[in-house]
């Protein structure tokens, strides 16, 4: 009997599973993004990022599309097991397809950042607002603060 024929169905997927920490942690010396200039279309390179799936290969794409020097963007993730996603960018020639990537990956962490500041703005006044609310409650008052 081989190795593999006396395991159930759900045993044989643990083996093809990567680790947890597999799917998001670098590896010793692995370079989280590279760049490959792709040969067949000018002004065209490919950027494989490390430990990425379609969330960001999507947002990315679409961020790079709206570029007005991109020419064309699109991404793919080769597997589901294989946490890496090939982002390939085409520009007008103007400026390469490596500073159109730093300029939307800068914009992008900028409006993230101001998202989680007016998320966290509106939390707060959330939060003090149903303090208030409890605290006129638990006083006995009713609307208008009169019990």
């Amino acid at each position: 009997m081989g190795d593999y024929e006396h395991m159930t169905g759900h045993e044989h997927a643990e083996i093809n599973r990567p680790g947890a920490f597999d799917l998001f942690l670098l590896n010793d010396g692995e370079k989280k993004i590279t760049e490959k200039p792709f040969a067949g279309m000018s002004n065209t390179s490919d950027f494989v990022i490390m430990k990425e799936d379609h969330t960001i290969g999507n947002l990315l794409a679409e961020h790079f599309k709206q570029h007005p020097h991109v020419m064309m963007a699109g991404y793919k993730v080769a597997h589901p097991n294989v946490p890496e996603v090939l982002i390939r960018l085409q520009t007008d020639g103007t400026v390469t397809p490596r500073e159109v990537f730093i300029d939307v990956c800068k914009q992008l962490v900028a409006s993230l950042g101001q998202l989680a500041q007016n998320f966290t703005r509106e939390y707060e006044l959330r939060r003090m607002a149903t303090a208030g609310e409890q605290d006129n409650n638990n006083n006995g008052a009713g609307p208008g603060g009169k019990p």
